[in-house]
């Protein structure tokens, strides 16, 4: 779970070597509508039927795995007996697969005698269009605990639920296992839900707008600061974001769809949707938008600043504010979308805003993927941009610490340098895979 670091330089000339094929500028993100960027990194991993048959998952490792319509797959991990711990799934119904309400997946951790411990479910609600979705389950611990503290094996099963009007095909899934780092010795912690936090809506940005491209999965998601971003959305395509939000910070988003030139008014329900995602990739909030051809706009409800105790609450959406980190946004759009407008991308404005100053984290050492470092938010600030490479200058979307690779070979960009779309440029990295 640590952060990974710079483990070496490699030169210009070594990379040119081992770079056979390159990208033109550009094609970063040139993956088509319903193309999932799985992480890179990600282990191929078989669910089992059968609790004692499941295979194990390491912590902080990316998985892949495929569920099929009504299946119920088990998967395991090892719990120690003082971290809280997070198990999450990616669900990627295949390409222009049809979806209906109420289709998802549910995400269960339980002791190995099936005492459950926590659930966590994910649908497509009325957006009923094919997109990736996520859900979590998680442990904590509590003073005075009766089940789910003990360390040992735990179960995570994983269940899709699928109308037979819908695709039968298999979903891909992305897993992920986490464990909240310790707190710091003789650190006391409220036990309660907050009483109250400001809740009201943020003010709209008037700013100068600026362009950037988002990625094409998790692991390719690019890194925000506040502003106004540009990019564009093709039907049936989703986009992914980035924002660190660190402890006492608390988070606005707004996605706005431009008008279309065709003259075509047809009402198109849920076209849009606009999803917040937290560092264990537990699902926060949501926003849909309709769309009749002219502009349109959804913001997520206003959140919670993030904070420890906001695990107690019973709501799902305060309880998913419990961590700092990275924080993911994601702009899907309808397929439906096509029918009346055509296929090409749709310009939208992501705006986002942050408030307040951060706090201190409460945990021992290194926070890992719960926490926001200055390079984190030098990455916010700068975005992709240019790397100048051997052959020329490139851009890059896949954001420092993750990109694609070929044949075996990968490399995260530092302050300049990258590799996307399955290929790389060759350019002054650092190892950090």
């Amino acid at each position: 779970m640590n952060r990974q670091r710079n483990r070496g330089r490699v030169t210009v000339a070594v990379l040119a070597a081992m770079c056979a094929a390159a990208v033109l500028p550009g094609q970063a993100h040139a993956a088509g509508p319903g193309v999932y960027a799985f992480d890179p990194d990600a282990k191929n991993v078989q669910g089992a039927a059968t609790n004692v048959e499941a295979s194990t998952l390491d912590e902080g490792v990316p998985y892949r795995s495929t569920i099929k319509p009504g299946e119920k797959l088990y998967y395991r991990v090892t719990l120690d007996d003082a971290s809280a711990a997070y198990v999450s799934a990616v669900a990627v119904p295949g390409d222009g697969g049809a979806v209906a309400f109420g289709d998802g997946i549910t995400v269960s951790l339980r002791e190995t005698d099936d005492t459950q411990c926590d659930r966590g479910r994910a649908s497509f609600g009325s957006g009923a269009y094919a997109r990736p979705v996520t859900a979590y389950a998680s442990r904590t611990i509590k003073e005075g605990g009766s089940t789910c503290q003990e360390g040992g094996p735990y179960d995570v099963l994983v269940e899709r639920e699928s109308k037979a009007t819908s695709s039968q095909e298999p979903w891909d899934l992305e897993l992920r296992f986490l464990q909240e780092p310790k707190l710091r010795s003789g650190t006391s912690m409220p036990t309660e839900a907050p009483g109250s936090w400001p809740s009201a809506s943020a003010k709209p940005l008037t700013g100068k707008q600026q362009k950037r491209s988002g990625g094409s999965g998790f692991s390719e998601a690019t890194g925000l600061e506040n502003g106004r971003w540009q990019d564009t959305v093709a039907p049936g395509q989703t986009r992914f974001f980035r924002v660190p939000v660190d402890w006492g910070q608390q988070i606005h988003a707004t996605a706005g769809l431009s008008n279309t030139t065709s003259a075509t008014k047809e009402f198109v329900g849920s076209a849009l949707t606009l999803s917040l995602v937290n560092p264990a990739q537990g699902p926060v909030a949501d926003a849909m938008l309709s769309y009749s051809g002219g502009p349109a706009s959804a913001s997520l409800r206003p959140l919670p600043p993030v904070a420890y105790r906001n695990r107690f609450d019973t709501s799902s959406q305060v309880s998913a504010m419990r961590f700092a980190g990275w924080y993911y946004l994601s702009v899907s759009l309808s397929p439906k979308l096509k029918e009346s407008y055509g296929a090409e991308p749709i310009p939208f404005e992501l705006s986002v805003q942050v408030k307040n100053q951060a706090e201190e984290s409460p945990y021992e050492g290194d926070a890992g993927v719960f926490g926001v470092t200055d390079q984190d938010r030098e990455v916010a600030r700068k975005g992709p941009g240019p790397a100048t490479t051997s052959t020329g200058t490139a851009t890059f979307g896949g954001g420092p610490g993750r990109v694609r690779r070929t044949g075996g070979w990968g490399a995260a960009c530092c302050t300049g340098g990258a590799g996307t779309g399955g290929n790389c440029w060759c350019c002054w990295c650092c190892w950090a895979v």
